[in-house]
């Protein structure tokens, strides 16, 4: 019996050399050896299913003798790894190792790849077939270096949709829905269109089964009036094309089943309303020059509506204004005097094909949605089916997709950029995932959160508690989402380190009686050479900023400078006191005795000292003004003691204030409702994101003390975001 089968085999390999006809006698006797004792669902050998693929191969499709022998052996060793599957995956790397070197040494280096993209792509367990039917298309595609290796799983499924009748009714839907959903938009974008169109309507008859029977009937019923129709309508034009001296071809098709039934659905119209089922296209041959050709097509138009009336409403002109892809051809319908309808489709020999192998082939204009880099080999794969004697198949280039296919324990296929990494696989499935990856499972060997993933990988995530996001992650992850995530989550743990590290300075600094200024996180930055307040918190709360240096760092004068707030206070206080020793400060700031200097803005209730100036009388200063130190050293005749009047001046002061944080939405309307509140004037803002999440900037504002300040400036470090308030000099 295997005998016979193979000798059927044979003879329709009986155009191959010797050499290849033993190569495949003898990959016959290793799936025989195989698969001796199992059987399909219908009680036939599994035999018999290899053989039928490998003889369609050859009839159906036209691939040589590589492809045959790489069916035969991908059955066989598919069944091998079935029966393998109780190995550990070392062991199961192991056999598939030795069991390609062998393949290799017999057999050759072509048909191994395409026997080991066939078994790869064999090896996919799709559980939801509606939403990873584009992702399952892609990783066949990905798997296919190879392209006979897409086809002859195409061709390996048209054998199972021919013997679905003989399979459980359980299975029967099941791979009905995988062909429609899965295999025939594949055939599609290959050119495969039988192929497809076969898969489509026997996949109809199992998951429509009452509108296939209907359309059939309707089908079977119309036939011989159809062709008798088609006669009657075509031969007036084929005679009055002869009298033209034209030279054409005439080509008819019956629309499929499930093209039928489409329409019907989409149009909601019965069979009888389907005006396309019959369909005639006139090719005319015309050397391929733009004005001779469309004028060759309108002119067999003229001839058409010379015989027949023409729906106006269905005249489709793609030869004046050819569509986006590029298609070019007259469309009409023409009706009999009886009411019959027939649609007529006008070409000349080089828009017939461009629509079936150039830019605009009938895969695209149909609306399949094109696969760009795909389209190199899918090309390739063309002229292989079209002239399988011309082309060389050894010739066929590879691309490379720019991205990959990866699989979940579950089944499920995640699509990742070309690069992806275990970090970027595990981001994609969920953040939380991603944020606690400690490692994985590859294929079943364990992997690092870095290691590059490949198309068909199997990844299982581990996680751990404790694991947390490093700034490292980032040189190991390619996908925006991954990245995005990661730096989201060292941001929040900066800005959580740089809360801590406030607090615990904030303490100390109150221990030691000491102010948390603007100049004394100046000093503390400059001696760290950070850039941001936010580094140096985070420095603090992480202990690589020894908290017990900070004390000898703010308190440490400048070299050759006193500090200001002392000196003057000192320097004043030696100086014996008098009853008009004192400037007396009232409502007259802007006066011609005296005016408020501008270097450090004092304010009602400042300690404020005057400076006589030589040409702008005396100026008003606080004893904390950066130029305190200066003055008093080159020029201590001119400084004199001053205080405010004991009432409230009826006026307001500007100050700058220095804001820094966290950028909160909304914050910049907050701020400037406390300081409305507080019945503050508001007279600018300069707020600014520093990009890492944080923002800081200026805020001046008018108030009548420095009591009120302070409560401005308490309210302020109160709202939620802001890390700092400081004045500035």
């Amino acid at each position: 019996m295997v005998e016979r089968n193979e000798q059927w085999l044979l003879d329709a390999c009986a155009h191959f050399a010797a050499q290849e006809r033993a190569l495949i006698s003898r990959a016959c006797g290793e799936a025989a050896a195989a698969l001796e004792g199992e059987r399909r669902e219908n009680g036939d050998p599994l035999l018999y299913h290899a053989l039928t693929v490998a003889r369609m191969t050859v009839e159906d499709v036209g691939l040589m003798a590589a492809s045959v022998v790489a069916v035969l052996l991908h059955e066989a060793t598919r069944l091998e790894e079935k029966k393998g599957s109780g190995k550990t995956p070392k062991e199961i790397a192991a056999l598939q190792k030795s069991r390609e070197a062998g393949m290799r040494k017999t057999y050759g280096d072509e048909t191994t790849d395409i026997v080991i993209g066939l078994n790869r792509i064999a090896a996919i367990d799709i559980k939801q077939t509606s939403l990873q039917a584009d992702n399952f298309r892609k990783l066949i595609v990905s798997y296919s270096t190879d392209p006979r290796v897409a086809i002859i799983k195409l061709i390996d499924r048209l054998e199972v949709m021919r013997s679905l009748d003989f399979f459980p009714k359980s299975k029967q839907h099941k791979k009905a829905t995988e062909t429609l959903l899965l295999y025939a938009p594949l055939a599609h974008q290959l050119g495969l269109y039988n192929i497809k169109s076969e898969m489509e309507d026997r996949s109809l008859k199992f998951t429509e089964p009452e509108a296939y029977r209907h359309i059939t009937n309707k089908l079977k019923s119309t036939s011989g009036e159809r062709e008798k129709f088609l006669q009657e309508i075509i031969r007036p034009i084929e005679l009055a094309l002869q009298q033209e001296g034209m030279r054409y071809e005439i080509k008819s098709r019956t629309k499929s089943v499930y093209s039928i039934w489409k329409k019907m659905q989409v149009q909601k119209i019965d069979f009888e309303k389907v005006y396309d089922v019959f369909a005639s296209r006139i090719i005319i041959h015309t050397p391929p020059h733009r004005e001779t050709e469309d004028a060759a097509c309108w002119k067999v138009y003229s001839l058409v509506e010379k015989y027949y009336d023409t729906d106006i409403s269905r005249l489709r002109d793609w030869i004046s204004k050819p569509k986006s892809s590029g298609y070019r051809s007259l469309h009409t319908t023409v009706k009999t005097r009886d009411g019959h309808a027939l649609e007529v489709q006008i070409r000349t020999t080089s828009m017939d094909e461009a629509a079936e192998r150039g830019v605009a082939a009938h895969w695209k204009y149909k609306g399949v949605q094109d696969l760009g880099s795909m389209q190199t080999w899918l090309d390739q794969v063309r002229r292989l089916l079209e002239a399988p004697g011309e082309a060389d198949e050894q010739a066929l280039t590879t691309i490379t997709l720019n991205e990959i296919i990866v699989l979940t324990p579950a089944g499920d296929l995640r699509r990742l950029p070309t690069g992806a990494t275990v970090l970027d696989f595990a981001f994609d499935l969920h953040t939380n995932l991603g944020l606690h990856t400690a490692g994985a499972k590859v294929n079943g060997r364990m992997a690092s959160i870095k290691e590059v993933l490949h198309t068909g990988d199997m990844v299982e995530i581990a996680t751990a508690k404790n694991q947390q996001p490093t700034s490292d992650w980032l040189n190991h992850v390619v996908t925006s989402k991954a990245r995005a995530k990661i730096k989201q989550r060292l941001r929040e743990e900066e800005t959580k380190r740089a809360r801590e590290g406030r607090e615990l300075l904030e303490r100390r600094l109150k221990n030691w009686k000491l102010v948390l200024s603007d100049e004394a996180l100046n000093k503390l930055l400059k001696h760290y050479k950070l850039k941001t307040i936010t580094e140096l918190y985070a420095g603090l709360a992480g202990a690589k900023i020894d908290i017990a240096q900070v004390k000898e760092i703010i308190t440490a004068a400048p070299a050759g400078e006193p500090q200001p707030d002392r000196t003057v206070a000192a320097a004043l206080d030696e100086r014996p006191a008098a009853d008009g020793d004192y400037l007396i400060i009232d409502e007259k700031l802007h006066s011609a005795d005296y005016k408020l200097a501008k270097c450090c803005n004092p304010i009602y209730g400042d300690d404020v000292f005057g400076f006589v100036t030589v040409a702008d009388g005396i100026k008003i200063h606080r004893h904390s003004c950066p130029n305190a130190a200066r003055l008093l050293e080159k020029y201590p005749y001119r400084v004199l003691r001053a205080k405010w009047r004991a009432a409230t001046l009826a006026t307001n002061f500007p100050v700058n204030l220095r804001i820094s944080g966290d950028a909160e939405p909304g914050l910049i309307p907050t701020i400037t409702e406390t300081i409305t509140r507080l019945h503050c004037v508001l007279r600018s803002v300069n707020l600014a994101d520093n990009g890492s999440g944080a923002f800081s900037g200026q805020v001046q504002v008018m108030v009548r003390d420095n009591k009120q300040l302070d409560m401005l400036i308490h309210h302020l470090k109160q709202l939620r975001g802001v890390d700092r308030v400081g004045r500035i000099h």
